[in-house]
């Protein structure tokens, strides 16, 4: 094969994403991400062993989420990361969904520790150890002040986004109505707890709250089951809240119309499709980009004489107002005018039975025909404009007769009959048995006005 001397080496997977990160710690606003995540490392080391030692389950589904948190810290560099990528051929619309995965992937691994711990704590139940509470405090509080530290630290717009856009959790809903109670007897409080609380940090403080709850009954009573049913509390709690999240971020993968904006939509459509030049709006299809960004495109047909140009103006000044991604295809009317036939009809087309086909001389001949005995066309007539139907100039014409002859019940010999006997019974005198449907011009009619039929001069 062809040796290329300068050609340039594929990196690998590893290459690609090393020199990724790098282009993302090169700016300053990622640093302080990557020491919160390092923190979150260190952090989450000790939370572990103090889990292994206090044997608590409770604790480790608490441990849990800080390692959301560090899920949380990847989003957020990856967001960093799009938004210094510009569109390439491969991905024209830009990086804007690996900010929808990441969240999706990030919720998705939440859920399934939770199940994991589901899965733990019905074992517990047939077998439950004893559990010893000497850092089981001591772990809670720093995994809360952590996790609240760095929710509130680090402004993480993909999170930010998700947990507004999202469906309400089970959890924001009880504690909606419980701070309406409240806020009717605090209206000072009305700003903290209403409209609903951010449910990162309402999970934080519910879980710490079960952990502190659980290190009381177990230091009074001795009661180790109650670790158990925490651990529960707990994974319910975060199945719960990162479950809407989860459905959200998958029907954006799946690039489906946010319903909030399918009524917006409709309006803008509806004005598209009475601007003036167009007659149709058609296959038309909107989906989430990415978070807050609407993608979409349509096809337009308007009228032959419209402006191309001008059209899709209008129509991308009322769409672009709501859909930021927008590729609108103009196309004119598809209107054709019927095709003229050059071919002479065949007999076998009309297939009826009473009618049959007579050729006639073509219009070249029209030149030679007595222009007493036959009206020829003019030559420098132009065609018509619109002919629908009609034979073409270069179309031999053809007359469809009936050969069967209806009488009329008055004795007369109707249909065609030689110009002889047309002469010989009186050409144009009523009651004479003239011949219908040819022209009433021959060769042997006397040209002179004011004579009848037989040549003699009227009175």
């Amino acid at each position: 094969g062809t040796i290329h001397l300068f050609r340039k080496s594929q990196r690998s997977l590893v290459g690609k994403l090393t020199h990724e990160f790098r282009l993302v710690a090169a700016d300053r606003r990622s640093w302080k991400i990557l020491l919160f995540g390092a923190i979150n490392l260190i952090c989450i080391g000790f939370l572990l062993m103090w889990c292994s030692s206090t044997n608590s389950i409770a604790l480790t589904a608490y441990t849990y989420l800080t390692i959301f948190d560090l899920f949380s810290l990847v989003t957020c560099l990856i967001s960093y990361w799009v938004m210094m990528k510009k569109p390439s051929p491969v991905y024209s619309f830009g990086f804007e969904r690996f900010e929808v995965l990441a969240v999706f992937a990030s919720t998705v691994l939440a859920q399934l520790g939770a199940l994991f711990i589901l899965k733990e704590s019905v074992e517990r139940f047939l077998e439950q150890p004893e559990i010893h509470t000497g850092r089981l405090l001591v772990g809670t509080f720093v995994a809360l002040f952590f996790n609240l530290f760095t929710m509130l630290s680090i402004k993480n717009k993909p999170f930010a986004y998700v947990s507004e856009a999202a469906s309400t959790s089970w959890l924001q809903e009880h504690v909606a109505d419980l701070s309406r109670s409240i806020c009717g007897i605090i209206p000072g409080l009305s700003s903290i707890f209403l409209p609903r609380m951010n449910p990162f940090v309402l999970i934080d403080i519910a879980g710490a709250l079960a952990l502190c709850i659980t290190y009381m009954l177990i230091e009074i009573n001795n009661y180790f089951a109650v670790d158990t049913a925490s651990a529960i509390a707990i994974a319910l709690m975060t199945f719960g809240t990162m479950y809407p999240m989860s459905v959200y971020s998958g029907k954006v993968l799946l690039q489906t119309t946010p319903p909030h904006v399918i009524g917006q939509l409709d309006k803008l459509l509806r004005e598209v499709s009475t601007l003036d030049g167009v007659l149709e709006v058609r296959n038309e299809h909107f989906w989430t980009l990415g978070f807050g960004t609407l993608a979409g495109s349509v096809h337009v047909r308007i009228r032959r004489d419209a402006n191309e140009q001008m059209v899709l103006a209008h129509v991308t000044n009322r769409l672009y107002t709501l859909v930021s991604t927008l590729t609108v295809q103009i196309f004119k009317d598809d209107w054709i005018r019927p095709t003229l036939s050059s071919v002479p009809i065949a007999n076998n087309i009309l297939n009826l039975s009473d009618h049959h086909v007579i050729p006639m001389p073509s219009l070249k001949a029209a030149d030679n025909v007595n222009p007493v005995t036959s009206t020829p066309a003019k030559p420098s007539s132009p065609p018509p404009e619109f002919s629908f139907n009609t034979p073409g100039k270069n179309v031999s014409p053809v007359i469809l007769l009936n050969t069967q002859t209806k009488p009329y019940g008055l004795g007369f010999n109707h249909g065609s009959a030689p110009y002889g006997s047309v002469l010989s019974q009186g050409l144009g005198i009523p009651g004479m048995g003239a011949a219908q449907g040819f022209r009433t011009g021959f060769a042997n009619v006397p040209s002179r006005y004011g004579t009848n039929t037989r040549g003699q001069p009227r009175p």
